[in-house]
């Protein structure tokens, strides 16, 4: 029986603003600064090995090559740029009380932010992030650590992400997994596994407002 839905973030929940925030951080098109990176960084900032100015500092592979990163315009354009995906925030509201709600990501510590600003507390019974753990997805650790926080077995979960590789790294774990392609879907999904949701929030008390609260100047 599902008693828990484990939410991967970026591009599932919020929409991700790390690509234009690179390109307002670097002056680049993001094709261009990507063949410039340096691969390791930002797994490294993701697992809480450094800390946000040492990834901005370490993002490019050839640092003596002058090129600089604006940390300043890539944090303004990043809070600028986080939004529910439509539909989740609805989703997340009709899951409550229903099945146990987990944040299962791969982010750095800007998670702090997201918690606050989008009233994760309201939505989600915990929230577990490779910041939090040190490991990454699809590393087979992330998942097993997740379950003892969760306090579930791998059968009663299922787990919703945008990438293949980190489903599949889930289903080896022994979830159910769901290849998230929208809210719709992922509502179509849910039903087929035996989840009877309202067909709206709007009569739902413990729904927050109609939008996130503003991020830091």
């Amino acid at each position: 029986m599902l008693r828990a839905v484990l939410f991967d973030l970026m591009d599932t929940v919020l929409y991700d603003p790390y690509r234009e925030a690179l390109e307002a951080g670097c002056g680049l098109p993001l094709a261009e600064l990507m063949s410039q990176r340096a691969r390791g960084a930002w797994p490294a900032f993701e697992r809480g090995e450094i800390d946000e100015a040492a990834f901005a500092a370490g993002f490019y592979a050839e640092p003596a090559s002058g090129r600089s990163f604006d940390l300043d315009a890539f944090t303004h354009a990043r809070r600028a740029g986080y939004r529910f995906i439509e539909g989740m925030r609805e989703l997340l509201v009709d899951l409550d009380g229903v099945v146990d709600r987990w944040v299962a990501s791969n982010y750095p510590v800007w998670i702090r932010e997201l918690e606050t600003r989008f009233d994760f507390d309201l939505l989600f019974e915990g929230v577990v992030t490779s910041h939090h753990l040190g490991v990454r997805k699809p590393d087979p650790e992330f998942f097993d650590r997740l379950l003892e926080l969760t306090g579930r077995t791998a059968s009663e979960c299922l787990f919703v992400d945008d990438r293949d590789d980190n489903c599949a790294a889930a289903a080896d774990r022994g979830m159910a997994v769901h290849l998230f392609s929208g809210a719709p879907a992922l509502r179509a999904a849910l039903a087929e596994h035996g989840l009877s949701l309202p067909r709206s929030s709007s009569q739902r008390t413990r729904a927050p407002d109609a939008g996130p609260r503003p991020g830091p100047a």
